[in-house]
């Protein structure tokens, strides 16, 4: 074995640790890639992270990475992209050219993203690798990965157990370590859940921080596209090259992001870290309510400052979002007509009505998650209705920023869980919407808000499912988040741990101790 590879093999490292293997030259990115590749042939026929997979447009990327690495060894002068030659999965609700993009819809099923999105872009410029693109419920629809219309997604720490959602395909490549680094999308928690579910760390960032152009929407006013690694530490080297604003997004904002400066200290003297009794209710699972505890007590450990502190709107956060986000899925789903691009039923008969093939093309197109979003948001937008529910979850929302807005006037971060429960088995939740829409309970209020939020690992729970934290800061503070969560990964080893729930392949498999480092 090379000086490079650890126990878990090249595939097992991560961003800075591939970035370091790269500079001095003791591998090569198609080395990477071809693990990453051999990996996800060997795994994901039981894991289905990927939908698409592009090998041929992967190795092509990095031998030219190689060739770029090779002249900057020749002359040190000669700049090279920040991240040359790293292996990147992308959700499939994100476009990269010339390759299928699906958004886990049949009505999609044969289209061709006629460009790449600007998030998507950007790595690619910085010199990221693309592996392919992962799996999602439809349309981001879904807190399981279960919604998907092409294949379920399986938690890399146990087959029998959902990944999360919508970004389920990227957090399990990332946790099976099928890639180092994923973009996942976050619209009410699609990126923080599947890292909890996953044991990876999970960030969504301020809205407008990085470009929706090339995303295909779900809810406008409340998408992020966000990034998957196992660290904060990996984060901070590869989400600033995606952020910064779009004249293609009218959303995206010009605010400069600040140095993540991660290693100035180890200890977090002076940050304070709120905890919303909001966020601790009855019925949450017993054991994630003490590890998210256990994890803030480390975090005062360090010298944080831990205030309780109160989010008094958290209540209608769920109502307000399942008002607010179908009603723009409904609007944003109308163009999936038969008509422009997707899947066309019927409509070639000149005896058919337009509006007989929309209600085909779409009856056979979406799923039954999306149709329930869809009727949901056009019965709030209707006439007589639109002020009633639209329009007053707009004034809630208004709140329940006021909150956020109050609270960081007297801490610096808000910690909190992810989600109520560890990741549960496949089928709990499917007849009842409800219970599923729950899920999001923790998650939601951060995307209503626009605030900045990342997810990662804080422990196990007795059945060796991981359990998530997460930090939430004010707008545009996404280095706050990344510090304060590489401190806690820098005394702890949670985000270190291999699944043992996936088949035998290049990583050997991993004990399960689950006592805290540090």
């Amino acid at each position: 074995m090379s000086p490079l590879t650890d126990d878990l093999g090249k595939t097992g490292l991560t961003v800075a640790g591939m970035l370091a293997a790269l500079r001095a030259g003791q591998t090569s990115s198609v080395e990477l890639t071809r693990a990453c590749l051999e990996r996800i042939d060997q795994l994901d026929a039981e894991l289905g992270a990927f939908l698409t997979r592009t090998p041929e447009l992967a190795l092509s990327t990095a031998q030219a990475a190689d060739k770029r690495w090779a002249e900057w060894r020749k002359d040190r002068a000669i700049p090279h992209a920040p991240l040359l030659g790293i292996p990147l999965a992308i959700k499939d609700l994100l476009c990269l050219k010339d390759v299928r993009l699906t958004c886990g819809s049949r009505i999609l099923d044969d289209f061709i993203a006629p460009y790449t999105a600007t998030a998507v872009q950007r790595l690619l410029d910085a010199g990221m690798v693309p592996l392919g693109k992962t799996n999602t419920d439809e349309f981001a629809m879904g807190s399981t990965t279960e919604n998907s219309a092409y294949q379920v997604t399986r938690n890399p720490w146990c087959l029998e157990r959902v990944p999360g959602g919508s970004s389920g395909g990227s957090a399990a490549a990332v946790a099976g370590f099928l890639a180092p680094a994923a973009i996942g999308t976050d619209t009410g928690g699609s990126v923080r859940q599947p890292a909890a579910f996953c044991g990876v760390t999970g960030l969504k960032p301020t809205y407008g921080r990085v470009s929706r152009y090339g995303l295909v929407a779900f809810g406008s006013s409340l998408d992020s596209v966000g990034m998957l690694c196992r660290s904060a530490e990996d984060i901070a080297l590869v989400f600033p090259h995606m952020a910064g604003v779009d004249m293609l997004d009218a959303t995206s904002q010009d605010m400069p992001l600040p140095e993540i400066r991660l290693n100035e200290t180890r200890g977090l003297k002076g940050l304070r870290i709120g905890v919303p009794s909001e966020y601790f209710i009855a019925g949450m699972d017993a054991e994630v309510e003490t590890t998210v505890r256990a994890a803030i007590a480390v975090l005062q450990g360090l010298g944080a400052q831990v205030i309780e502190i109160s989010l008094p709107h958290t209540e209608y956060a769920l109502p307000v979002y399942y008002l607010v986000a179908p009603a723009e899925a409904s609007a944003n789903l109308a163009r999936y007509d038969g008509v422009r691009y997707g899947m066309r039923v019927g409509g070639r008969s000149p005896e058919e009505t337009l509006l007989s093939m929309f209600e085909k093309t779409r009856g056979a197109g979406f799923g039954a998650e999306v149709k329930r979003r869809i009727m949901l948001g056009t019965y709030a937008l209707s006439a007589g209705y639109y002020d009633a529910y639209y329009g007053q979850a707009q004034k809630v929302r208004t709140l329940i920023k006021s909150d956020f807005d109050q609270a960081f006037t007297q801490v610096d971060l808000i910690a909190a869980p992810v989600a109520p429960n560890t990741a549960f088995k496949f089928g709990e939740h499917r007849d009842d919407p409800l219970a599923m829409y729950l899920e999001d309970v923790f998650t939601l209020p951060a995307n209503l808000a626009g605030v900045p939020a990342l997810a990662f690992p804080a422990g196990f729970n007795r059945d060796g499912m991981p359990v998530g934290m997460q930090l939430m800061g004010p707008h545009f503070r996404e280095d706050m988040l990344l510090r304060a969560a590489h401190a806690y990964q820098q005394v702890t080893d949670w985000h270190t741990r291999v699944p043992e729930g996936i088949p035998e392949g290049p990583i050997p498999r991993a004990g399960t101790k689950q006592t805290q480092a540090g």
